[in-house]
């Protein structure tokens, strides 16, 4: 492990175009499973220029039956409108009232259909047979005790710069501050721990004139603002002298950033995982989140491994943990667990004692992991903007986030 170093992670703001698309996918999933705890959802969303557009397919009891609602395609009467008032909705919530990007004038187009009924039969519940794992794939989880929440620092951070903007914006407190924002974060590392900032990045839509680009419309004035806010928030969020006259500061880099969201760029679902887990500072396993309900491993054995990482770290037992779990289609059971604590392992713990430990804390089948972190419920909407980790945990919602599993890992270890 290297103890001197700098390292980077981003973050984007809710309304940037694949932040939109996650919130919506995450809506649709949210909708359905208030409908149907057991229902099955894997929605994708585009948004572009005055369109939004989703995709996917769904099981739901009373929502959607292509034999029981055959004369209207599979769907009851009214959820097709219901599922584009939502939908609506969540741009509205987020801000965009732009000729670009409007929530209540943007061409909608909903393209949902039935699941597979050969994803169905291998990962349904039947006889003997245990609920499968609704697709392959390997999922990490990750924790590091560099801030209070245990995700790294770069990340957090990064996070928290953009939900301060998004809180000021909605509040009316900075009025220039539109929608689309991005940060990054660079620290220095000395002794493996973070000191200073080296670098901090903010790129923010703003309204016309909040510019220094020297062309027409532009005001020094008026970006000075902008700018002096933007530092303002980097000091108020980072600790106290991580800030100084050697960090280099920029803020929006380009000269000019008033055409943004969907309208400056198309935004899908799924194209955010770095930011939405461990800002690069872990691996990740590929799987998106967003727009999928709780079957798929990729979103829960993503967000058991996390729990079970972070634990480890809260009791203690290691400074750092990853967690890798992996499954195959229609398996209920997880083909392997693997455990690395960087050489960090404190308390009489080592990575093998928690292979064997682990599963025997939580079942790490679909429905097991499901059923422990309380996971058949419309809780994805919050989790689709500032990070899907790192988060206060609030009943079910974000129940991954709980230590609860403390204590009985510090008696099993001792």
């Amino acid at each position: 492990m290297r103890s001197n170093y700098l390292f980077t992670s981003e973050s984007v703001s809710e309304g940037h175009p694949d932040k939109v698309a996650d919130q919506i996918s995450d809506a649709v999933v949210d909708l359905f499973l208030s409908k149907d705890p057991e229902a099955r959802v894997a929605c994708e969303t585009l948004v572009t220029t005055q369109r939004i557009v989703i995709g996917g397919e769904i099981r739901c009891r009373g929502a959607y039956d292509e034999e029981q609602f055959a004369d209207t395609h599979g769907w009851a009467p009214g959820v097709r409108d219901e599922i584009e008032q939502v939908v609506r909705h969540v741009v509205q919530k987020i801000g965009y009232e732009q000729g670009g990007f409007h929530w209540q004038t943007a061409d909608f187009d909903n393209h949902l259909h039935g699941q597979s009924a050969h994803i169905a039969q291998g990962v349904d519940e039947s006889g003997n047979k245990d609920e499968g794992a609704g697709d392959q794939g390997i999922m990490f989880g990750y924790a590091t005790d560099e801030t209070p929440d245990l995700l790294p620092a770069t990340l957090y951070y990064s996070h928290r710069i953009l939900e301060r903007l998004a809180k000021d914006r909605h509040d009316g407190t900075v009025p220039f501050l539109e929608p689309d924002a991005k940060s990054q974060v660079t620290l220095r590392y000395e002794n493996g721990e973070p000191v200073a900032a080296t670098a901090l990045v903010v790129s923010t839509q703003h309204a016309p004139g909040y510019c220094d680009d020297g062309r027409e419309g532009s005001d020094a004035a008026k970006y000075a603002q902008l700018r002096d806010y933007v530092v303002g928030v980097f000091n108020d969020v980072l600790p106290a002298g991580f800030v100084s006259d050697e960090t280099k500061i920029y803020v929006n880099p380009t000269g000019r950033f008033e055409i943004g969201g969907p309208d400056g760029d198309a935004g899908l679902t799924g194209r955010k995982i770095i930011v939405d887990t461990y800002g690069g500072a872990a691996p990740h396993g590929g799987g998106a989140f967003s727009g999928k309900d709780p079957t798929k491993v990729d979103r829960s054995a993503a967000y058991v491994a996390r729990y079970l990482a972070k634990n480890v770290v809260a009791a203690g037992l290691a400074k750092r943990c990853t967690i890798q779990l992996s499954y195959a289609i229609g398996i209920a059971e997880p083909l392997s667990l693997y455990v690395d604590l960087h050489g960090t392992e404190r308390n009489g713990a080592s990575a093998e004692k928690l292979e064997q430990l682990l599963p025997q804390l939580v079942k790490l089948t679909p429905k097991g992991i499901r059923t422990h972190l309380g996971l058949n419920k419309p809780i994805y909407g919050p989790t689709a903007a500032y990070g899907h980790f790192g988060r206060k945990p609030d009943g079910d919602l974000f129940s991954w986030e709980r230590t609860d599993l403390v204590d009985r890992l510090k008696q099993a270890i001792a």
